[in-house]
């Protein structure tokens, strides 16, 4: 059988990432293979403790943090979000997806904390990137790749999404990304505090993820990696370097993709939900939010209508539940996501496996590159 160093080196060798690191851990056996070097002109060597914006593999911790805030008894799945959220109590809604943003009828029923975990609350990203409502949310509210030190602070992001209307009626799409930010903001509200500090005291500190937060401390940016993304006529243009965007905290930590991690903070991560809400004999979770984190919540229409992100996954709560075997990396049960940086990360309950792969190198679109695609295969096989 093929390695998992033999798996990611020929991608390195190509020239198609700069580096890259993997982990694939099946109960106490953790295989990690580090490969490359941490920009493209070779500076350091990849480690296994190199450190890398993991986007959208925030989502899922931030789900977690949302359930603990339902289990401390501050907010309930079916509490209408308006409550901590006023700028979202009297959404509208554009008459039809492509019409213009100024027809809109009323929203039919209050936004819930049900909607923003399933990423149904009528916010986010579509197939069609051109629909005029899809234009305010990345000129408005700087969806798309993550800017931390471009987005204005959480209350006055709240006021401009509140001047931008729905593109469906609360429950009735699934819509990608900025559920996640929203639900960002609603811990912060809920728990009184800074959704980074909620995060550090809940989830980060009892996981020991001590390489995991909205910034990069000075004395660890000699492991943080470069990012990039592909330049058709240039080849690999530089992003951001380790003393940019994410050397200082942002005025906006982004609950969608602005966390940064290592492979083994992510594997402690997936450890506690694999161990139904527990790490070292404390409970986090209860085995009950597991369940509902990693459970898939859509109808069939409404993963259709997300295939372009989905490609045929479900969703749970910040994260896709493979629902069938519809390609060899697909196991039923399996629940997890990627990242625009060229980040993947997954728990699989039936196997008992957790499995990480960190790249600098943007993705170009929603489907994922040849480099995640192999690292799955191996996985499946492992």
């Amino acid at each position: 059988m093929t390695s998992l160093r033999d798996t990611l080196e020929p991608h390195v060798s190509n020239g198609s990432v700069p580096g890259a690191v993997g982990l694939v851990a099946l109960g106490d056996r953790v295989d990690v293979q580090a490969v490359g070097f941490v920009d493209v002109d070779g500076t350091a060597p990849m480690a296994r403790d190199s450190i890398f914006r993991i986007a959208s593999l925030t989502k899922p911790l931030v789900a977690a943090a949302v359930m603990m805030l339902v289990e401390d008894g501050r907010i309930e799945l079916d509490d209408p979000v308006e409550r901590w959220l006023p700028e979202l109590a009297k959404p509208s809604v554009v008459r039809v997806p492509d019409g213009p943003v100024d027809d809109v009828v009323p929203a039919a029923r209050p936004i819930t904390v049900l909607d923003l975990l399933t990423s149904r609350a009528g916010y986010g990203f579509a197939s069609d990137f051109a629909l005029p409502v899809l234009g305010l949310l990345f000129s408005e509210l700087k969806q798309g790749p993550v800017q931390p030190q471009h987005v204005p602070e959480p209350d006055a992001w709240m006021a401009a999404l509140s001047r931008i209307p729905l593109l469906y009626q609360p429950g009735d799409a699934w819509l990608y990304n900025t559920t996640s930010d929203i639900q960002g903001v609603l811990i912060a509200r809920a728990s009184g505090g800074s959704l980074p500090d909620f995060l550090a005291e809940r989830l980060f500190e009892p996981l020991g993820m001590a390489d995991t937060g909205f910034e990069v401390p000075a004395a660890k940016l000699d492991r943080f990696t470069s990012c990039y993304r592909i330049d058709p006529r240039d080849g690999l243009e530089l992003v951001d370097t380790p003393d940019g965007q994410w050397s200082s905290m942002p005025d906006f930590p982004s609950g969608a993709g602005g966390l940064v991690s290592t492979v083994d903070d992510w594997l402690a991560f997936g450890r506690m939900l694999l161990a139904e809400g527990s790490v070292a004999g404390r409970a986090l979770l209860s085995p009950a939010s597991v369940r509902q984190m990693t459970t898939d919540h859509l109808t069939p229409a409404q993963r259709e209508a997300g295939a372009l992100f989905l490609e045929g996954q479900g969703w749970g709560f910040g994260g896709s539940v493979d629902i069938a075997a519809i390609d060899p990396w697909n196991v039923p049960g399996r629940y997890g996501w990627i990242g625009g940086t060229g980040t993947a990360a997954h728990i699989t309950a039936s196997t008992g496996a957790v499995t990480v792969l960190l790249t600098q190198l943007e993705l170009g679109g929603p489907t994922p590159p040849a480099m995640m695609r192999d690292f799955w295969r191996y996985a499946a096989d492992a």
